[in-house]
C-alpha cells in the first residue's frame, strides 16, 4: 500500500510534488528515510534549500505541529541543516567540476 505524502500533518500537495522529483513518492518511503535523509534527497534532486521546510519536515514526521519547533531543538536542527546544505553543495560542485574537466570546459585542477 502506498499512502500519499500529503496525508502527513503539515505536508501538502506542493511538498508531495517536490518529493516526487526527489524519487520519494509515498508517506511510508518518507517515514523510512527519516527527515534528514529525505531532505538530502530533496537537495540532491536540485530542489532549493529552505530551513523552515527542513524543520517542518522533522515536526511532520514526529506528528507535531510545524510551529512546535523552538529553542534548543530549533538551534540543533539549524546546525544539522547548515551542514547538510554545505555537504550537498560541495558534492554537487565537485561533480560539476569533474564534468567540466572531462569536457575541457575548465582546466584540470592539480591539487594537494
Amino acid at each position: 500500500m502506498s499512502t500519499p505524502i500529503s496525508t502527513i500533518r503539515n505536508l501538502g500537495p506542493a511538498t508531495e510534488a517536490h518529493f516526487a522529483r526527489a524519487g520519494i513518492t509515498s508517506a511510508e518511503q518518507l517515514q523510512a528515510l527519516g527527515a534528514h535523509e529525505a531532505y538530502r534527497a530533496w537537495l540532491e534532486a536540485g530542489l532549493p534549500p529552505h530551513f523552515i521546510g527542513y524543520y517542518v519536515l522533522h515536526m511532520a514526521l514526529q506528528g507535531r505541529p510545524w510551529n512546535d519547533c523552538k529553542g534548543d531543538e530549533k538551534k540543533l536542527l539549524r546546525k544539522q541543516f547548515d551542514v547538510l546544505v554545505d555537504l550537498t553543495h560541495a558534492t554537487s560542485t565537485r561533480e560539476l567540476e569533474t564534468a567540466m574537466n572531462l569536457f575541457g570546459v575548465i582546466p584540470k585542477r592539480t591539487g594537494k
